[in-house]
């Protein structure tokens, strides 16, 4: 598909490069000096990685679908010609996805930051015990969560980890952060939709062990006082979109309906 999307493009003198990148297995980031708009071919994990390269750039990002689920991709082989024709007729318009900055602080010292697309959660690890999680905003104490974890998310992350922790569904372009426990317990158990000027502190309680994950990514081990900074990102994602503006909510209905197991059976 890859090879396709190239010769369609290079036939109007269009320059392409095709970056190989294993998404399981990060290790270079490709080199996207002059580079004016990243295809990515994959299912909405691919293009979750594959803005984390583009995001900080500012280059626009448009995806191809070649693996099972798509709130994210727009596009498939059905229709691939026909909308790389719109591409090159500058037939579509930028989707602006609002970012969230996750800043890991021990002490006063900071440890590690992570540009978000989705979502960062605070959860537990390797023991099944549920985990306490302290959140504070600006204002000052929102709540303690007894929970598997809590999700902070984007809106482009209320139909990912949040949805099937039962979070509202947020239009794309929504400049809101959602916070959502995961399997609560005795604790606040309904979504808190912010403002995007909001600021969100998460302070675990560490009796086992209690992780961070960044959009899917490798989770990573907290300690006991570590502090969750979490805030309005500076960037933002653009997304190539050819719908009209209800495009959303016509293939939310189409996927949500989506049986994968009877689509197997059959086929079988």
């Amino acid at each position: 598909m890859a090879e396709e999307v190239r010769a369609f493009l290079t036939a109007s003198d269009i320059a392409v490069n095709i970056f190989p990148y294993d998404f399981e297995q990060p290790g270079i980031t490709p080199d996207l000096e002059g580079v004016d708009l990243l295809i990515v071919l994959g299912g909405d994990g691919s293009l979750l990685r594959a803005g984390h390269f583009c995001a900080p750039l500012g280059i626009p990002l448009l995806g191809i679908r070649s693996g099972r689920l798509g709130f994210l991709v727009e596009l498939d082989d059905s229709n691939l010609p026909q909308y790389l024709e719109k591409l090159l007729r500058a037939q579509y318009r930028l989707e602006n996805r609002m970012m969230l900055r996750a800043e890991l602080f021990r002490g006063d010292k900071h440890v590690q930051g992570w540009d978000v697309i989705n979502e960062a959660v605070v959860c537990r690890g390797n023991e099944v015990r549920p985990i306490e999680v302290r959140v504070d905003l600006n204002e000052g104490y929102l709540t303690s969560y007894i929970a598997d974890g809590v999700i902070v998310s984007t809106a482009t992350g209320s139909t990912g980890y949040a949805l099937a922790a039962n979070g509202p569904i947020l239009p794309p372009e929504l400049r809101n952060i959602l916070i959502i426990p995961i399997a609560p317990h005795l604790s606040l158990d309904r979504g808190v939709v912010l403002a995007e000027g909001a600021a969100v502190n998460l302070y675990p309680t560490i009796q086992h062990d209690v992780v961070i994950s960044i959009d899917g990514m490798d989770p990573v081990l907290l300690e006991e006082g570590d502090r969750v900074h979490i805030y309005a990102n500076r960037h933002s994602l653009q997304m190539v979109r050819f719908g009209e503006a209800n495009y959303f909510y016509r293939n939310l209905a189409a996927v949500m309906q989506r049986n994968p197991i009877l689509e197997l059976e059959k086929h079988d």
